[in-house]
């Protein structure tokens, strides 16, 4: 069920080689390409698209502007196409400036909720969002303060420095459903439920997450992380923004 669907196996991958199967000029003016297989991420669960360019075969570079995903579809909407016909072979270029900053602040998010859930009496993340050089995260802690960021901030930092590997998974349903804690939400329940395997992104000794994002190799690689901003937003909500020094 994941065919073609490139950056769900390798993080890494900047740059790879598909045929184009579809052009479609919308009625809004928003041109989409389809290809047979593709490393764009698209934009889902809090973590923005990739960018980048689409190399035609004559060398031409046309610039790929969002990337979404609707029933296992990936649009690619992109600048004027013109020469650019279904069946070409092109080239694939990722911003990987973008790409990289993106699985840096991903995987701190994932850090963050290992640390909340095992350290601190049962808190749990309830969501998040990722933006081009800092992220946010909602956690339902009824007890945390502004005060405590500090000691949450240095255990997260101490954590990324123990070099943690970042593994990559696919498991059957049947399998991953045993797994506790693999799905947090309502919503992530309902997809266990609906799919027939499940990738599972582990930060290794820490926590097991299905996932559908890019992420790092190694928590090493994250950079020093830095909490930015405090909201209470009632009782069993507050949010934390951060950036890394990294990026």
């Amino acid at each position: 069920m994941y065919e073609g669907m490139l950056y769900l196996f390798d993080s890494y991958l900047k740059s790879f080689d598909a045929t184009v199967t579809v052009i479609d000029s919308g009625v809004s003016g928003d041109i989409k390409v389809i290809m047979d297989r593709t490393a764009f991420y698209p934009t889902g669960g809090g973590q923005p698209c990739d960018t980048g360019v689409i190399v035609m075969p004559n060398g031409k570079s046309i610039r790929v502007l969002r990337v979404e995903k609707a029933d296992d579809v990936i649009f690619h909407y992109i600048e004027n196409p013109a020469g650019l016909a279904s069946g070409d072979v092109i080239r694939g270029e990722i911003d990987w400036k973008r790409r990289y900053a993106h699985m840096k602040l991903h995987t701190t998010v994932h850090l963050i909720d290992a640390i909340v859930k095992r350290k601190h009496n049962g808190a749990f993340l309830t969501g998040g969002q990722i933006y081009d050089n800092r992220a946010r995260f909602d956690v339902d802690w009824p007890e945390l303060g502004r005060d405590m960021l500090p000691e949450l901030e240095a255990e997260t930092n101490q954590e990324a420095l123990m070099g943690h590997a970042i593994l990559v998974k696919f498991v059957k349903r049947e399998e991953a459903k045993k797994i506790e804690g693999l799905a947090r939400t309502k919503p992530g329940e309902e997809l266990l439920n609906r799919l027939e395997v499940v990738r599972i992104v582990e930060i290794e000794g820490l926590d097991q997450q299905m996932d559908g994002g890019t992420h790092l190799n190694n928590t090493k690689e994250m950079g020093e992380v830095k909490f930015i901003n405090y909201e209470s937003k009632g009782k069993h909500n507050k949010r934390i923004e951060f950036t890394l020094a990294s990026i």
